[in-house]
Order: structure tokens, then sequence, then C-alpha cells
């Protein structure tokens, strides 16, 4: 695995002069405890490329610029093994493949934080207080966005304490790029504490994970870091009690959305947005594995038993939800009557390093069921010509259950996981469902 390099420098950083530098590290490298870091996504204020027509205006001067911040706390064991772990609400992401060295050029310590399983990087310059670098996406060509972190700040967002216009906790109905043909609906699901403001977004196709921030006054922030994605939410609370906002995926996407308050909003059944066209029985391919082998579910090993068909991307943070949840039942469940089988869409048409990334999910996951490569492309496109028997591909994952018998019995799109309030009975569904097929 290739090792990036941080750079830390012994000297305050030019952007940083106002900052103190005399704060003591008992350690040779990151001072240990909470950080504050920020990802700079773009300049102030919206511009022409947002998409909603009429309200956007509402908020133009209402936001702070595309500032991501997201918090982490750097810890060592054993030692000076140092590792972090990234925040996001309750969740904390433990990240421990970190490299620091020195800058024989310039003679300054360097330090690189990397995320092998979504193939991406952070490379900053480090003091005693503060790092300075950007975050790079392999994946993507030329992606790089400028990053900053600074020690012994506890906060995400603000340290104001403005009262909260209203209460925002509870189900809020969404529509992310509303009134355009690209709109989509969403739930909203909030829970404030104080200013302290958590929750997250469910689509049809997924949802957006853990997200934190704050509310102030009429103002809302809301942000997620996980190595992966980048999102970073900001909306104003109208005097009607709904909301008009802005969201970021990265410094690659945004949009507006707006939302209000709706206990009863339902999205489209996650059951019923792909399945088998007419004249279609059954589900059929060939993919490779990492050993080369041609594998398909007419195998000796998948016949007569329940079948679960994963259609996954490694790069994908809501697949990770859905195969750390299948990995853990799969492997207390009797091979006898259960096989799991995972069809992976990459990013790479390099068929090496879409193995490596394959093998490394597995690894992270415990991963023990086979997942071969079906594509060296993440287009729904591709992948819904690789599998015609299906409707379409519109969401990574997609989960197949196939009976005995070898007749398809649901399909069920997206994945509700545990940032939302649905997860907990789709724990329970899934089981009584495939306990019924086991049983059958």
């Amino acid at each position: 695995m290739k090792h990036f390099i941080l750079v830390i420098v012994g000297v305050c950083m030019t952007l940083l002069t106002f900052e103190n530098c005399v704060m003591k590290n008992p350690h040779d490298s990151i001072a240990p405890g909470i950080w504050r870091a920020t990802l700079k996504l773009e300049g102030k204020g919206f511009d022409k490329k947002f998409k909603a027509k009429d309200r956007s205006e509402q908020l133009k001067d209402e936001i702070t610029g595309g500032e991501l911040p997201f918090n982490f706390e750097v810890k060592y064991e054993n030692g000076n093994e140092v590792y972090l772990e990234i925040i996001n609400g309750e969740e904390r992401i433990k990240v421990d493949d970190i490299t620091i060295g020195r800058n024989r050029r310039t003679g300054t310590d360097t330090l690189t934080i990397a995320f092998p399983h979504y193939e991406s990087r952070i490379e900053a310059i480090y003091e005693e207080n503060v790092m300075e670098g950007k975050w790079i996406v392999e994946t993507k060509e030329n992606y790089k966005i400028p990053f900053v972190a600074f020690h012994g700040r506890d906060y995400r967002f603000s340290t104001l304490r403005k009262q909260p216009k209203i209460d925002l906790s509870g189900k809020w109905e969404v529509h992310f790029s509303p009134d355009t043909e690209d709109e989509y609906p969403a739930i909203g699901e909030f829970k404030l504490e104080g200013n302290h403001l958590t929750g997250t977004f469910q689509t049809e196709t997924g949802d957006f994970r853990f997200l934190e921030g704050t509310m102030q006054a009429n103002k809302v922030y809301l942000s997620c870091f996980d190595g992966s994605h980048a999102f970073l939410y900001e909306a104003k609370v109208l005097d009607d009690d709904t909301m008009i906002g802005a969201f970021w995926s990265g410094s690659h996407y945004k949009t507006t959305w707006t939302a209000k308050r709706n206990p009863n909003f339902q999205l489209t059944n996650a059951d019923s947005l792909t399945y088998l066209k007419p004249g279609y029985d059954k589900v059929s391919f060939k993919f490779p594995n990492a050993k080369g082998e041609s594998i398909s579910l007419e195998d000796d090993q998948y016949k007569g038993k329940v079948r679960l068909v994963q259609i996954l991307g490694t790069w994908c943070p809501n697949c990770a939800d859905e195969t750390a949840f299948l990995s853990e039942y799969y492997n207390a469940s009797s091979k006898e009557s259960l096989e799991v089988i995972g069809l992976a869409f990459e990013k790479h048409r390099d068929k090496d390093k879409s193995f490596q990334a394959i093998e490394r999910f597995k690894s992270k996951f415990n991963v023990n069921y086979e997942v071969l490569l079906a594509n060296g492309s993440s287009s729904k496109k591709e992948a819904s010509d690789l599998l015609p028997m299906l409707n379409k591909i519109i969401s990574y994952p997609t989960l197949i259950f196939i009976d005995k018998k070898g007749k398809v019995r649901k399909i069920h799109t997206g994945f509700s996981g545990p940032a939302t309030s649905q997860y907990a009975n789709y724990k329970k569904s899934f089981k009584a469902f495939v306990d019924q097929l086991i049983s059958e």
C-alpha cells in the first residue's frame, strides 16, 4: 500500500500566525485530543449553478459560504501508536492508516491520513496545534479540496448559543432540487437538544448517514465527513416554519432543498422500485472472483439454498453499512441453508485495482462470502445492461432475495442504515423474511 505524506512544520504556518503555538505536546507527533477541521468547498453565497428557481434568493445572504466543518479526536495506544476517530453525531470512525515523516527538501515534518477503503487521503502540513493541506480523492481526476484543522477546538460550526426559532426535532418532508427535472424526495429526521442538532436525510435510494450540526435562531447547519462523502447542509427557517436550504456534496455538486414538517410523509416502498422485467423469472449472471474463477448462482455451492444477491460498490458508504449488517448476519447463520453473493461495480477499469478494492472491503467488514467483480465502472446504465432481467439499477446497494427454488421473492432498493429510525425495523423484517424463506 502506498503511503502519502502530510507535512508537519516546526513553526506556525503563515495562514495561522494569529494562533497560539506554545501548547506542549507530550508526544513526538500529532497532539492528542479534539481537533476541529474544515473543508473549503467553494466561495461564499449562491451562484447561477443552483437549480432552485424562486426562493434561493431568500437564503443568499444567510449562509456561511460552503465551508464544511467536522471534528476528530487523536488518540494513542501502546506508547506512540497514533490513530484518530472522526466524529459525526453518535458515530465514531476509526482511522489508523496514518503516516508521519519528514520532508528532506523543505525540512518540515509531514503527515498523511489515509482512507484506503474509500481510496482517499488527507495530506497536510502539521505543526504543534495546526494542520493545513488537502483532501484528495484518488478515483476522481484532480479532486483536491483545501483542508485545515486546529487542535483543542471542540465545537463544529459555532460557539454561539442563539435561541432556536423552533424545535426542529421530528420528521420533515424534504425535496432536493425542487421545481426542476432533477427533483427527488427525502425524509428529514432531526433531533435538537439546545443548539446541538443531529439527524439524517433518508431518500428512496439510501440515507445520508450521520449528520451533526447546530441551529442558531432561524439558521440550520449540518455536516458529515467520513472519508468518502463530504456533505454540507445549510438552511433558513422561514416565517411559515418551512425551510429553504443549500446542499453541497464535496466540491462537485450542489443544489437547494426545501422542507416542511410532515409526520405522515412516506417514500415509495423500497421493495417496489426494482423488479424483474416481464418474461423473466429468475436472476442469472456469471462474474469472476479474485481467483479468476467464474461464479454463478447455478454452481453447486448455491443450489437448493436461500440466496441473497447484493449489488454494491466498495466506494459506497450505504453499501458499507449494508455489508456490515449482512456480514454479521451471514457469519452467524448456517451455510447449509443460506448463501450471500456480492456483485461489485467498481470505479477502476483496471481489474487488479478493482480486486484490490474488493479485498480491502472484505477484510474491513469480515466478509466471508463471495464478492465478484461485475464491472470496473459504477455506471448504473452499465449495471442495468449487465443484469438485463431487472427493470433498472437505480441504487447501490440493491438486495435480491431468492428462494430455494431459484425464484426471486423480493428486491430491496437502497438501505436504511443505522443513522435512520428505520434501521431497527429493517433488521427485524429482514430476519423474519429470510427465516420464512429458509423454513419453506
